[in-house]
């Protein structure tokens, strides 16, 4: 079972708490957002979601 990270671009304000949370290095910063670059490592803790003030990130289970 894994997990599908999806960040809302036109939300997110390129902040980088997301990408300093996360304990597997889902994140990274690209042209000032957020972006996921290791989708398969997400183990679903939801971390991310707590530190994003702009509501700019959905964790679903696949």
């Amino acid at each position: 079972m894994g997990y599908k990270v999806i960040v809302d671009a036109q939300k997110c304000i390129g902040d980088g708490e997301c990408v300093d949370v996360c304990p597997v290095e889902v994140y990274a910063l690209r042209d000032g957002k957020a972006v996921v670059v290791n989708m398969e490592e997400c183990l679903g803790c939801e971390s991310c979601v707590e530190v994003c003030d702009q509501d700019a990130i959905v964790v679903e289970e696949e």
